[in-house]
C-alpha cells in the first residue's frame, strides 16, 4: 500500500510493532501506539479502515463493539471497514487436526470444546494471548450493530488450510488458478464460512441519505 502511493495511518497497542513499521517505512506511514477502542483520529478522516486484530484480541463484546464503532467513525461516508476474525472452529480444525498442536501442547485437547462453546480463546502456553473466536452469523451481527452496512463475510482460507500440498499448488500457475477459483466460489456460502481459520467482514459507512 505504501509503495503504491497510498497515505497510510497505523495504530497498534504494541510499541514494538509500531517500531517495526517505523523502521521499515519511516515517515511514509503515520505510525503510533494506539487503542482501537479510542482512536486519536478525526471523524470521517480516512477512506478505508483495516481492523486486523482487535476483533480476536478483545474477548469482551463491548470492547469489540467500541473497536468497530471507532473504525466506522473515522471512515468517510461511503467508505469501507474490513475486519478480520478468527473462526470459532479454528482451534480444532487448524490447531488440532492440521497443525497437531496437541502433541507439544496437550492441554488444548481439554480446552477446545469450551473454546467452541464460549468463543473465548484461552492461552495454551504461558504467555499466550487470550482472544475471541467468532461464528459467522455473530460476526455479521456485530458489524451491523456498529452502524455499518454489511457488505460481506467471507472465509479467507476456506479449505485450503488443510491441503498438505498447498505450497506446491501455489507454485504451479495452473493449480494456483484452480485453487483460487474454488476458494472464490465457496467463500461466501454461509454453510461453509466457518470452516477456514479466518473470516473477513466488510462493512460500508452509510452515505448521507442511504
Amino acid at each position: 500500500m505504501v509503495g503504491e502511493g497510498y497515505t497510510v495511518v497505523h495504530r497498534d497497542p504494541v510499541a514494538h510493532h509500531v517500531s517495526q513499521v517505523q523502521a521499515r517505512h519511516g515517515d511514509r506511514v503515520d505510525a503510533a501506539v494506539g487503542d482501537a477502542r479510542a482512536l486519536d483520529l478525526p471523524d470521517a478522516s480516512v477512506d478505508i479502515a483495516l481492523v486486523l486484530g482487535p476483533l480476536y484480541h478483545l474477548p469482551s463484546v463491548a470492547d469489540r463493539a467500541l473497536a468497530l464503532e471507532e473504525a466506522a467513525r473515522v471512515v468517510r461516508p461511503g467508505g469501507y471497514v474490513h475486519a478480520a476474525a478468527i473462526s470459532r472452529w479454528a482451534a480444532r480444525l487448524h490447531g488440532v487436526l492440521v497443525e497437531r498442536l496437541h502433541n507439544p501442547y496437550p492441554a488444548i485437547l481439554d480446552m477446545v470444546a469450551e473454546m467452541e462453546r464460549s468463543g473465548r480463546l484461552d492461552p495454551i502456553v504461558e504467555g499466550g494471548f487470550t482472544g475471541y473466536t467468532h461464528r459467522p452469523d455473530e460476526l455479521r451481527h456485530e458489524v451491523e450493530a456498529s452502524g455499518l452496512q454489511l457488505v460481506s463475510v467471507v472465509a479467507l482460507e476456506g479449505i485450503s488450510f488443510a491441503l498438505h500440498d498447498l505450497d506446491d499448488r501455489l507454485a504451479d500457475p495452473e493449480e494456483r488458478s484452480h485453487l483460487l477459483d474454488t476458494l472464490r466460489a465457496v467463500e461466501t456460502i454461509p454453510e461453509l464460512a466457518g470452516l477456514g481459520p479466518h473470516l473477513l467482514a466488510t462493512g460500508r459507512c452509510p452515505a448521507p441519505g442511504s
